[in-house]
């Protein structure tokens, strides 16, 4: 896809920091990183988003990034943990509509984090959430 920056980047015709690469995947730092070592780990094969994504690609994709996640906790990058971030679709937050995971160093005092709703603290009753259950398991089953 011509105007995907990260199919560019799998070209190479777009400038990366690159981390790793396979026959599958690519992993560079991100240009507008959480923290310093933010590494987004992409499939060369061009997948919009989670539902376009073969299973067996997306093991690998996770794969690799536990194995960099590992590598940045022993490496000089300022890490205490690791948070894996996937944004599926518009509302989750996706920007560039290329399947990418992002693995962010994360460090006491570091000010990122997620943002609960109002009613977060509001524990659902057991009922709605079999409901919820049975709506999922039947997706499942299909």
């Amino acid at each position: 896809m011509e105007s995907c920056v990260f199919c560019q980047v799998v070209e190479g015709t777009a400038p990366s920091s690159m981390v790793y690469e396979d026959e599958i995947c690519l992993a560079f730092m991100d240009i507008q990183p959480v923290n310093p070592g933010h590494v987004l780990v992409v499939p060369k094969l061009h997948f919009e988003d989670l539902s376009d994504l073969p299973a067996h690609i997306g093991s690998h994709l996770f794969q690799v990034a536990q194995r960099i996640s590992l590598c940045l906790l022993k490496s000089q990058v300022k890490c205490e943990g690791i948070n894996l971030f996937l944004a599926h679709g518009e509302a989750a937050g996706q920007e560039v509509f290329h399947f990418h995971l992002h693995i962010i160093p994360r460090f006491a005092g570091d000010e990122f984090g997620f943002r609960f709703g109002p009613n977060y603290a509001n524990l659902p009753e057991r009922r709605d959430l079999d409901l919820v259950a049975a709506q999922i398991t039947h997706q499942l089953e299909r």
